[in-house]
């Protein structure tokens, strides 16, 4: 990576020194035979002069932007390329170590049974993990469709907890869930939109407190309905509300070494809501936690982007 990056410095230095310095020389002599020039031909040249150096300057700062495009996204490459098979290894590795001491105890009945239930656990972790980045390919290629159903806010909530409910038995943490009594009614494509919604629920249990203390609720208004998941964490700089939602972005990234993930949870949140035509709002300070707010048109109204 560190090579790459020098190659595309190189090319950048080749461009300054091959074209930049020669045409603002060229600009030079153009400026002052344009202004200076008595004869007729001397004022062709000048204009002539001038009108190559501009060029010359656009297509160097073109070039310049296509380099830096280039970079990042191998950079983007590079990154996500470490970071799945970060994600990839660990719970493969589990899996193996499993596997070896079910094949070292056999005959043992409590060994066999706890390595049973850590193989069920991480191939369910590990298929998680393979669905959401085919989940995310399939978005970013177009190829993802959205059935927008008439449903219930009090099914989305239930079939989200269901889904959440494995994940809470893993590490302990204070969860309330707060639904208004009424019945209210969304169009969306439910399957899609719990996973958004588990998403935001990981994350907060994730990078909740210690204990993680986690309150998902949803407020109706005239039209539009919010589903809120707040936690305890220590919050956000405001700077960094709006690049959380980038693909493979950690506000630090000793994270991806401390904490599971694949980097495209909120972006995922981000892709389904924009197809829901809803928005996803954060609210966050350093010391006092998080809320996200999903906010969705209530009965097919479309809600402002």
């Amino acid at each position: 990576m560190a090579s790459r990056e020098l190659g595309y410095r190189r090319i950048v230095i080749l461009l300054v020194a091959l074209i930049v310095v020669p045409t603002a020389l060229l600009l030079t002599v153009g400026a002052v035979m344009l202004f200076l020039g008595e004869m007729q031909a001397n004022l062709l040249m000048g204009i002539l002069v001038v009108s190559f150096s501009g060029a010359s300057v656009t297509g160097v700062i073109l070039v310049w932007v296509f380099v830096r495009r280039e970079a990042n996204l191998s950079r983007l490459q590079s990154d996500f390329v470490s970071k799945v098979s970060h994600e990839l290894r660990t719970p493969l590795t589990s899996i193996r170590l499993f596997a070896e001491t079910l094949a070292l105890r056999r005959g043992d009945v409590a060994a066999e049974d706890k390595c049973i239930e850590g193989l069920a656990r991480e191939s369910m972790r590990l298929q998680e993990l393979i669905d959401r980045l085919l989940d995310w390919g399939r978005m970013e290629s177009g190829r993802k469709e959205f059935t927008l159903e008439r449903t219930t806010v009090q099914d989305v909530v239930q079939k989200t907890t269901a889904a959440f409910a494995p994940v809470l038995e893993r590490r302990r943490a204070v969860f309330e869930v707060e639904l208004p009594e009424d019945d209210l009614f969304i169009e969306a494509d439910r399957a899609a939109l719990c996973d958004a919604l588990l998403n935001l629920l990981t994350n907060a249990i994730k990078y909740g407190g210690d204990p993680p203390e986690i309150r998902f609720s949803v407020q109706a208004g005239p039209k539009e309905v919010r589903f809120v998941v707040k936690d305890n964490g220590q919050g956000l700089e405001q700077r960094e509300h709006s690049r959380i939602f980038e693909k493979f972005y950690r506000v630090d990234d000793r994270l991806s070494r401390e904490r599971e993930g694949s980097g495209l949870g909120l972006a995922i949140v981000k892709h389904v809501v924009r197809a829901h035509r809803g928005r996803v709002e954060v609210e966050s300070a350093p010391g006092q936690g998080s809320a996200f707010s999903v906010v969705i048109s209530r009965k097919g109204e479309h809600a402002d982007a």
